[in-house]
């Protein structure tokens, strides 16, 4: 018996893929939800099975801690007694897969092994090399492929991280599952109403939860001439008013919020856009398949991969590179010719073969 465990949107949209591979094989999985977000509709949109077990009722708004770290840890901490409880009464299990950087994923990782289960850890070896950049993510991560038995990396610059660490598991070059998740959602969103605009997304904790990169993160954004679309996060606003930064955003002529998009009409507006702005990860990642141009809002990244395609570009929250960057974008820019390092479609049937293999 194979169980997936996770907890938030993004975790299911690029394990759904898999879930969906495994189905065709008619191999049998237990989908354990830890209850991060509210996964229901997200389920029915990819066509995949509801959860068979749900281990904390999920919130109601996009956030579950709001920027209390505290709280976060405490949940954890929780979920890891609730988690090994769940595992010892599934009989015959084998494998426990887990995917990306969450409190979900390290919790998994870390509970499963010490019940001496088999963890599986999809998209290993990303890596900052910066433990507060981003926080809590490069903890997790490191911390999840030290705990994991096959790691499924997502790049050859991935594979060579977990072999500089010398992580004892096995590890498997497969690609990124966000090549199959963008290929399979394009099919399914209602296309964008909007051309030759910018699409901003602003998440991460380390720039919530201060207030002078919140304040260089909207000086960047003035900085635009084009159209603006941000589809934004009950955090993100929460800490815009927090600092005072919310009126003087909402103040300008050529930006328009909305709440949060489906995964399918999010990512058609990506396909319209001129560039993004974002200090997401995984928003990196589909830049890549899209072709889109990234500007991103951080000072460092784990997904180093895409600054070498020449259409991702790491800000560090510089305002004067900012400001080449967008005239650089508002203007004739060419899309390079590259590669995309995550790999080309078909990596959740890679790793579909691959589990075939070990269970």
């Amino acid at each position: 018996m194979l169980a997936f465990v996770l907890g938030t949107k993004a975790e299911l949209i690029k394990t759904a893929p898999l879930m969906k591979e495994l189905e065709k094989r008619n191999y049998e999985y237990l989908f354990i939800h830890t209850g991060h977000h509210d996964l229901r509709e997200m389920c029915e949109e990819f066509d995949v099975k509801m959860p068979d077990i749900i281990l904390f009722q999920p919130p109601k708004t996009t956030s579950r801690f709001f920027l209390k770290t505290r709280k976060a840890l405490s949940w954890g901490f929780s979920l890891g007694y609730k988690l090994l409880k769940t595992l010892k009464n599934i009989k015959n299990l084998e494998l426990v897969l887990t995917h990306g950087d969450t409190i979900t994923t390290g919790t998994t990782a870390v509970i499963s092994s010490l019940g001496r289960w088999k963890v599986g850890h999809l998209e290993a070896g990303l890596r900052s090399y910066d433990w507060s950049e981003p926080f809590p993510e490069e903890f997790i991560r490191q911390v999840t492929d030290r705990f994991s038995h096959y790691l499924f990396a997502v790049s050859q610059k991935a594979v060579e991280n977990l072999k500089r660490e010398n992580v004892k598991g096995s590890i498997f070059l497969t690609g990124n599952t966000i090549v199959d998740s963008v290929y399979l959602s394009l099919k399914k969103g209602k296309r964008s109403k909007r051309r030759n605009h910018v699409v901003i997304n602003v998440h991460r904790n380390e720039n919530l939860q201060s207030k002078y990169r919140m304040k260089r993160i909207v000086e960047i954004i003035k900085l635009i001439s084009l159209e603006i679309y941000w589809p934004i996060h009950d955090n993100t606003k929460y800490a815009l008013k927090k600092y005072g930064l919310w009126e003087e955003l909402k103040s300008l002529p050529n930006i328009e919020f909305s709440p949060l998009l489906s995964y399918f009409d999010f990512l058609q507006e990506l396909k319209a856009c001129r560039f993004i702005l974002t200090d997401g990860g995984s928003i990196q990642e589909e830049s890549l398949v899209l072709r889109k141009p990234c500007v991103i809002l951080r000072r460092k990244t784990e997904r180093v991969e895409g600054i070498s395609t020449g259409i991702n570009f790491l800000t560090k929250l510089n305002i004067e590179y900012s400001k080449k960057i967008i005239e650089r974008l508002e203007g004739k820019f060419k899309i390079p010719k590259f590669e995309n390092p995550y790999g080309k479609p078909g990596v959740s049937k890679r790793i579909g073969e691959i589990i075939e293999g070990l269970v």
